[in-house]
Order: structure tokens, then sequence, then C-alpha cells
């Protein structure tokens, strides 16, 4: 369903020390995915990723089945995005803001 919260990524400028942490918190096991990236396998569904300039916070993702068409909806409500991203073997993502700047991120599922 469009809207919802399907995957979310927490920055740390120390991903052991992050996982860790959670690993505490929460129990939260994960595998790695690329340089520094690490998807949560028995949790929440998301990611602990390296904090760079781009990704200073946690950064939430919003399903939709055509993420074309809910970028053009995000500027014509006054907000921007970012070229979309195809992601393999997954779907494509396209990082926004609103038209009061919060960021957030949309998923559209590979069909």
């Amino acid at each position: 369903m469009s809207g919802q919260v399907n995957w979310f990524e927490l920055p740390a400028e120390d991903t052991a020390r992050a996982r860790a942490f959670f690993a505490g918190v929460f129990g939260w096991e994960t595998s790695p995915m690329g340089e520094d990236y690490h998807v949560i396998t028995n949790g929440a569904a998301g990611a602990i990723a390296a904090r760079d300039d781009r990704l200073t916070q946690p950064r939430i993702y919003f399903h939709t089945s055509d993420i074309d068409a809910s970028l053009r909806k995000v500027a014509e409500l006054g907000g921007k995005g970012d070229d979309v991203q195809t992601v393999p073997d997954a779907g494509r993502i396209a990082h926004c803001w609103d038209d009061q700047g919060t960021p957030f991120s949309l998923y559209e599922p590979r069909s």
C-alpha cells in the first residue's frame, strides 16, 4: 500500500559500534550488503549505514506503486526529489524533501 513505511536507514560514524548498540537494545543481527551497509536480519526492515553528507539523520522510505507519479506529485506540492535510482533485485528509490525541507525517500518495489 502506498505511503506505508517499508524501510529505514540509521546512519553511524562507527557502524560496528552502532550494530553492537542495537544488538544490545533490540537483539538485532545484521548482514553486510556492500561497503559499510548492514541489513537488519531479525527485526524491523532496515539497515545501519555509514554516515555521510547525504545520510546524516535516520532516513525513512515510503512505499509507492508508481515512483514517477509520486515524484511529480512531490514537485507539484512544492517539494523536491532526486533522480530515481535502480537498486538491483529490489526496485527503485528516490530521495526527496517536502515543502518544508524535511527529508524522506520513496521506494517502488521491483515488479
